[in-house]
């Protein structure tokens, strides 16, 4: 994008979107502290995504609703709020292979991340629950840079890509690269 081009304006406040860099692709990356994740942009509005080790190892999402935007050419903004109160917003170049999230875990998760260790999707209530009671504060803020070690298209809207658990999966599943 060429930036005198695409300057934000009140009058045009969204540059041109091209979001084919990212929607459909799945990708593995593991942060600069070890924590390992995984993450389908099933469409313009959702993804699917597993986490394979860390605080929360083992926990996994279907249709997660997120925004997704283009920066700039090869780099995206994915952020979203989830039930249990996380907020995350993690910034991808898949051209460089990097990533950079940060997490805002309420105060609950950081004591208790095993509670969210399930396939969120059958537990809403619970998690909200668990939200609701708290407590939420001091927010525990993970930033970490990531390396994207697998990336591949898989197509938009698959609900087969992210369909088992992360414990379900052969066991050098996560560790493959390209």
């Amino acid at each position: 994008m060429n930036s005198a081009v695409h300057d934000t304006t009140v009058a045009n406040p969204v540059p041109p979107q091209d979001l084919s860099g990212i929607v459909g692709h799945r990708f593995i990356y593991t942060y600069a502290n070890g924590w390992q994740y995984e993450m389908y942009v099933k469409n313009a509005r959702t993804i699917d995504y597993r986490i394979h080790s860390g605080m929360v190892g083992g926990r996994w999402v279907k249709g997660q609703q997120v925004d997704l935007v283009q920066l700039d050419e090869d780099s995206f903004k994915i952020s979203w709020n989830e039930p249990t109160g996380t907020s995350v917003v993690v910034n991808v170049m898949p051209g460089k292979r990097r990533l950079h999230g940060v997490i805002f875990f309420p105060h609950w998760v950081e004591e208790h991340g095993e509670r969210t260790v399930c396939f969120q999707n059958e537990h809403l209530d619970e998690m909200r629950a668990y939200r609701d009671k708290g407590p939420t504060y001091p927010i525990y803020v993970v930033p970490e840079f990531a390396r994207i070690t697998f990336l591949e298209y898989a197509g938009a809207d698959d609900e087969s890509v992210i369909s088992v658990a992360p414990g379900d999966l052969p066991a050098d599943w996560s560790t493959r690269t390209n």
